[in-house]
This record gives structure tokens, C-alpha cells and sequence, in this order.
């Protein structure tokens, strides 16, 4: 029988920034926080880890890219708690500089997990949202509209009508300029990384205005996060903020008080500004 008790999901959350959103998640969150991770070894270590700090989070595997893992998860959600409260989309993966896979396979698993695995979370779970729900998509720096060199491809991701499937048609269309080689040529960045969370904030704002649309008075927000250059495994430990800095603006964004209207749909920078993700400018 599911409880109405409160729940918040944070998905890859066994190390870097999403163990720090955890971690400030279970002092600050009136409910249950679920630690979500691939690995299950590794997720009860970072349970144990947290619980040793005086934390009651919670685990459950969820492997973001296994839509048999994420049914799973939907249908726990749905019985234990009857619904989801807080979402946030920190699950990813990021190729070293000095990788040697080719591009193109690059491209495919980056956009992959990053962008494609996380709007399919959101297909599943996003049914699930209570009223006032929250939803932090994590992005980047490097997930700025201005970031992409190509004045076509930056009028399409930012058209304020864009929808979902013209996102997914540009994330594939990227993947197959990358395996070319002719991606720079089309006006892409030469990253992968940075396409993928170019693509997540752009689906962000779809999301918040299918949320306008079909649920008008339920007031759910959803938000991409700049979590700032953060020193984990993903940055090779070159970043300058610390686990816990990086997790004050996705915190600051899962917490938006029920009734505050926006922000909504935004892109929202690690010091908790809200840039505006078109025209800029970055802070």
C-alpha cells in the first residue's frame, strides 16, 4: 500500500555532485531522499557513508539507460510512495579529453545517457509529479545556448516553441555529423559533453511549457542547474568548488517554496542566478 510520505529522487547520485545533493537533500527535505546509482555496491557504500554522518537517506538501483531499470523504479515509486515529489537529473557520463574511442561512439553514448536516457526517465516518471513537484535537470557551464557556434542550430534550439521531437531530431543529427566527421563544418561544438547538456536545458524548457499546458494548476517547476566547476571524478578533480558548494544551486532549485511561480524553465547558475539561457549573458 503507498504512503503519501514525501520523496525525492536524485539518479547517479553514488559519488561527485549528486552525493552532495543527497547529502544537503536529507537535512534539509521533509521526506524520504532516494539515492539512485547503477551500481549497487557502490550505491550502499554512499548510503553507508551518509548514515555514518548521522543521514537516513534511502537506496534503489537505477540504471538511467535500461528502460527495464527505470519501469522498475516507476512502479516503486508508485507503490511505496503513490507519487514524486522532487526529480533531479544528475546521472551522466563524460569522455576524457585524451580518450581514444572514436568521436561519432562518443557522441552516440554521451547523447545518449545524457540527453536520451534522461528524457526517457522523465516519460516514466514525470506522470508520477504532485502538485508543487520539482524537477533539476543538471546541466553546465558548458550547457549555455551560446556555447553551440552555429547561429542556425542556436535559432532552432532556442526557439521558444520548440518541441521535444525537434530536439531529439538535432541531438541525432548531431551524432551522425559527428561520425562523419563534418559536426564543426555544421556548426556543432567539438564536444559531446557539451551538446548533450546543451540538449538537456533545451528540453528543460520544453518540459516546463508542456507542464504550463497540460497540468495549469499544479505549479510544477522545472529547472536546469549550472552546478558550477566542481572537483569529482568527471573533472578529472580540476574544478575549483567542492562537492558541497556544487550541490547549493540544484538544492536551492528542488526547495523552490510550494506557491513561488518561477523560476520556470530556467537555466539557473551555480550562485543561484538565473540567466537568461538564449541571449545570455553568462555571469
Amino acid at each position: 500500500m503507498s504512503s503519501t510520505r514525501r520523496v525525492a529522487v536524485v539518479t547517479g547520485a553514488n559519488k561527485g555532485i549528486g552525493f552532495g545533493i543527497v547529502k544537503a537533500l536529507c537535512s534539509k527535505f521533509d521526506g524520504d531522499v532516494i539515492l539512485t546509482a547503477r551500481d549497487k555496491v557502490r550505491g550502499e557504500e554512499a548510503i553507508q557513508k551518509l548514515k555514518n554522518l548521522g543521514l537516513e537517506p534511502k537506496f534503489h538501483l537505477l540504471a538511467i539507460d535500461s528502460l527495464e531499470s527505470v519501469f522498475t523504479f516507476r512502479d516503486f515509486l508508485q507503490n511505496t510512495y503513490g507519487g514524486l515529489d522532487v526529480l533531479i537529473n544528475n546521472a551522466a557520463i563524460a569522455y576524457r579529453i585524451a580518450a581514444t574511442e572514436p568521436f561519432g561512439e562518443q557522441a552516440e553514448n554521451t547523447i545518449g545517457v545524457n540527453f536520451t536516457a534522461s528524457m526517457k526517465l522523465c516519460h516514466a516518471l514525470f506522470p508520477l509529479l504532485r502538485p508543487q513537484a520539482r524537477v533539476v535537470n543538471i546541466s553546465s557551464l558548458v550547457g549555455h545556448l551560446s556555447m553551440v557556434p552555429g547561429k542556425k542550430l542556436r535559432d532552432k534550439l532556442g526557439h521558444p516553441d520548440i518541441t521535444e521531437s525537434t530536439i531529439v531530431d538535432l541531438m541525432d543529427s548531431f551524432i551522425e555529423a559527428a561520425k562523419a566527421g563534418k559536426h564543426v563544418a555544421q556548426g556543432w561544438p567539438n564536444s559531446t559533453y557539451t551538446v548533450s547538456k546543451v540538449g538537456l536545458s533545451a528540453l528543460t524548457r520544453f518540459q516546463q511549457r508542456i507542464m504550463d499546458t497540460t497540468r495549469p494548476d499544479d505549479g510544477i517547476l522545472v529547472n536546469s542547474v549550472n552546478p558550477g566547476f566542481v572537483d569529482t571524478d568527471m573533472t578529472t578533480h580540476k574544478g575549483i568548488l567542492t562537492i558541497d558548494e556544487g550541490a547549493i544551486a540544484p538544492v536551492w532549485a528542488a526547495l523552490i517554496p510550494p506557491g513561488v511561480k518561477s523560476p520556470a524553465g530556467g537555466y539557473i547558475w551555480n550562485n543561484t542566478q538565473v540567466v537568461d539561457w538564449v541571449n545570455g549573458p553568462l555571469p
